[in-house]
């Protein structure tokens, strides 16, 4: 089955300020940043990859307008870089309403194999990551008191399991328990916290990273028999930062029929 035709926006985030990260690339983050701009908003990305991050804020400016894209290098391990992110969004728009937490990292290795190194490295970017900018936007947020949306990128695989997985599926299963706790602790200052969960959203990352062997698998386990396009996770992004969610918090929508 191929994929549907691509929406038009329809202003659904007319107005807003969104901070996304790992928003420079072909993947979900840089799909979120093309459709939140298509819905109206303004974006702030962050990236790990300099020369990518510039390219993109570039382009994106270029087609959609300089007043609407700013972006600097942040690599989520680094606490500095992450104010940096949130620096730019308040001294260019007065705030942010919107953050998009995608930055992770994958890898495979089998557990009993698995090095300390590949444990944390994975973990850093993936959980510690979301939490260190899950933190910064909720303090930001509730200093500025006119609530918010926060949307975290987690995976099928915190659900269920996979051979070679173990750190990122760990990872993926703390971001979704981060993200219903902190649901709880933001609902009484209007913010809300939810989580998309992907199974196989295709970029050319993943194909060089990935054995085509194992991406064929992949795709056979998937209900419409092909991966997702990133922007089909994109648009449910879109929907959880938008008015028509505004009361779902502490959830995480499977963008899938791989759940369990």
């Amino acid at each position: 089955m191929d994929a549907p035709a691509y929406l038009q926006g329809h202003d659904l985030l007319a107005g807003r300020t969104a901070v996304i990260t790992a928003a420079a690339g072909a993947g979900i983050g840089g799909a979120t940043a093309r459709r939140f701009l298509e819905e109206g908003a303004r974006i702030v990305i962050g990236d790990a990859h300099p020369r990518r991050t510039k390219e993109s804020v570039a382009a994106l400016a270029e087609e959609f307008g300089q007043d609407r894209v700013d972006g600097i290098p942040c690599d989520v391990t680094e606490e500095p870089q992450i104010q940096a992110l949130f620096d730019l969004a308040e001294r260019r728009h007065g705030g942010l309403d919107i953050v998009v937490n995608n930055a992770g990292l994958g890898g495979t290795a089998e557990l009993a194999d698995m090095t300390d190194e590949q444990w944390d490295k994975v973990m850093d970017v993936t959980l510690n990551g979301t939490f260190r900018a899950t933190r910064t936007a909720l303090r930001r947020m509730r200093a500025a008191g006119h609530g918010g949306v926060i949307v975290n990128n987690a995976s099928v695989l915190g659900w269920r399991a996979q051979a070679g997985q173990a750190h990122y599926a760990a990872a993926k299963a703390g971001v979704m328990a981060l993200t219903r706790c902190a649901a709880v602790e933001a609902a009484p200052h209007g913010i809300r916290v939810n989580a998309v969960s992907p199974s196989l959203a295709m970029h050319p990352h993943l194909a060089k990273v990935t054995s085509p062997e194992l991406l064929e698998e992949l795709t056979a386990r998937e209900a419409f028999g092909r991966h997702a396009e990133p922007w089909e996770i994109a648009n449910v992004i879109v929907f959880l930062a938008s008015g028509y969610s505004s009361y779902m918090t502490g959830e995480t929508v499977a963008v899938s029929s791989q759940h369990a």
